[in-house]
């Protein structure tokens, strides 16, 4: 309820961060097989603090690599139907003499106010594959590592005394589609969260909100799926209020039972709205009541909402009807003592390194970011191209790419659909990133397609697709001035273009960085672009002479698959 809101602790959460109990096996035949049941001994377990790299915390071996897979070198694996598949690829994970897993445990009761209710759990980033456990019984498996996976513990889960078991592979199908130009880290890497279900819950709720092209009106749509343990009526009140708290809209609808589930859509006109952009980034505050058949209030669901336009005219994006200009980075989530798994004093000393240096946009290069760095963005006026989890650099861009492939066109699609579904009602995702490096087929153009028709409001890119591609904006790499005049001066040229990675900052670089901005000045359709990055992912690394340093690649093992320090390109120090 209200008052609930105002508590420093949601009393529907419960942490389950802190320390659990942990396993390291260099391979999956030395897994502890029965760590899940509730009479397993752990006394031979070490522990271990979650959220967290399990190479972080003293176990297996650090490796940095930009293009390669992981295995490259040592062993043969191509994706199971792919092009160059011999046949033999069943188990060359599963039965790999080296495919690290870590096998946690958790003991946990159930806060109080969680009693009695249906318990949901999530895990917010796992990296890279898992199975869950709980007292016993197999609950699920998740692989795509940087969206969070949500699973129901509902029939198993006690008011005392529960198991929970996870077990964390390095490798597995999902390689394939994540190999990122980063660490390669493996484990439980953002937070884990016990979620208490009310009777009476709105599983989900689509905000749309529409600036009108006069600037000063608008509209907003509400639309809400819902859920209730038993067949009763439930109605639903929509409540917007400006910054200031004063009340601008109250309107109710009951929800009609659709598909098991109970949905409904609250439309209202707005005659005068302020504008969210990066100068102003004015939100409204938004409320999602539900109540039961009894008239009792059952769920209170706050959300900030900000009202702007995305629109593409004659090759030019405008953003509230003024010409987009992105000063922006590429930013991986990065702390040098726990590398991707980051807090959120992390992420608001990046937004304020960001606001005092003139960078408006962002690139979430090559995942989704945690679910608190949109919110930050959202409030504080960052922009950004909001990338989905497909990286399969290694395949190649040719024949052999996975995005021609039909057998991971599932895949493909179902990263692009929990990224957009995710993180729909963030104003500051102007624009959707099918995903890096990974070649161009129809897999892609499937997820192009999907995301036009379920959110025509923003803008889709893809860098693969290069200009004639389905890509709303031509946004290649490393695009030399020369290339980028010839291509806006060529009035057949129909796309924006704003690189995506640009101006690579490594070492004595950014030279050159005057030049390209007097070209987008100049040009109209030439709207800026991400600098290739924004930190120096060095890890904090004692030496054998005892020294603290910022160590890359090869420091950890030079005789290992290694890119060297080619991980440290951003403009700001690792520090």
């Amino acid at each position: 309820d209200y008052s609930d809101m105002k508590k420093e602790k949601n009393p529907l959460l419960q942490s389950l961060n802190g320390q659990w109990e942990f396993a390291y096996s260099k391979n999956v035949m030395e897994r502890p097989v029965d760590f899940y049941k509730d009479t397993f001994d752990t006394s031979g377990f070490d522990k271990i603090m979650v959220p967290g790299h399990i190479e972080l915390a003293g176990y297996d071996k650090i490796r940095y690599i930009n293009t390669m897979y992981p295995w490259e070198g040592k062993e043969y694996h191509r994706g199971a139907y792919s092009m160059q598949a011999t046949g033999a690829e069943e188990g060359m994970f599963s039965e790999a003499q080296y495919n690290p897993v870590g096998s946690y445990i958790k003991y946990f009761d159930l806060d109080k106010n969680m009693c009695g209710k249906r318990i949901h759990i999530c895990f917010e980033g796992v990296e890279e594959a898992m199975y869950l456990w709980l007292n016993g019984q197999f609950i699920g498996y998740a692989e795509d590592s940087f969206t969070p996976s949500e699973f129901d513990l509902t029939p198993y889960v006690k008011e005392k005394g529960n198991v929970l078991a996870v077990q964390v592979h390095k490798m597995s199908t999902a390689a394939f589609l994540e190999d990122q130009d980063f660490f390669r880290f493996f484990g439980i890497f953002r937070n884990v969260t016990l979620k208490a279900i009310p009777d009476v819950h709105l599983e989900d709720v689509w905000f749309k909100p529409v600036l009108n092209q006069d600037n000063e009106s608008g509209s907003v749509s509400v639309s809400m799926k819902a859920s209730a343990t038993d067949s009763q009526n439930v109605t639903a009140g929509f409540i917007l209020k400006d910054r200031e708290g004063n009340i601008l809209v109250e309107k109710s609808l009951q929800l009609n039972k659709e598909n098991n589930h109970l949905e409904g859509t609250i439309c209202v006109d707005l005659e005068s709205v302020r504008l969210w952009d990066n100068h102003n980034p004015y939100l409204y505050h938004a409320y999602v009541e539900l109540k039961a058949e009894d008239g009792s209030l059952a769920e209170v669901i706050p959300y900030d909402i900000g009202f702007r336009r995305i629109e593409i005219i004659d090759k030019v994006v405008y953003l509230n009807g003024k010409r987009l200009i992105i000063t922006g980075v590429n930013r991986h989530e990065w702390n040098a003592k726990t590398g991707r798994c980051i807090g959120i004093e992390d992420m608001k000393a990046d937004i304020s390194c960001m606001l005092r240096n003139n960078i408006n946009s962002v690139r979430t290069c090559h995942y989704p970011d945690a679910n608190y760095w949109y919110d930050l963005c959202d409030q504080y006026g960052i922009y950004v191209v909001a990338e989905a989890n497909v990286e399969s650099h290694g395949m190649g861009y040719q024949e052999e790419t996975l995005a021609k492939n039909p057998s991971y066109k599932k895949a493909h699609l179902e990263r692009n659909q929990r990224n957009v579904q995710r993180g729909f009602n963030h104003p500051s995702i102007i624009f959707w990133s099918l995903g890096n490096e990974a070649g161009y087929g129809p897999n892609f153009e499937a997820a192009y397609d999907w995301i036009k028709a379920e959110d025509p409001s923003r803008a889709v890119q893809y860098e693969q697709a290069g200009q004639t591609g389905k890509t709303d904006i031509f946004c290649p790499m490393y695009y030399n001035y020369k290339d980028c005049i010839k291509y806006c001066e060529d009035d057949s040229k129909q796309m924006p273009l704003i690189q995506c990675e640009y101006a690579h900052a490594m070492g004595n670089s950014e030279g050159g960085f005057k030049e390209y901005w007097d070209i987008i000045r100049k040009y109209p359709k030439y709207q800026g672009g991400f600098i290739w990055d924004f930190v120096d992912q060095s890890c904090r690394w004692t030496g054998k002479n005892g020294k603290m340093i910022y160590a890359y690649g090869g420091d950890f093992n030079r005789f290992d698959a290694s890119d060297n320090n080619f991980c440290d390109n951003g403009l700001i120090s690792p520090d």
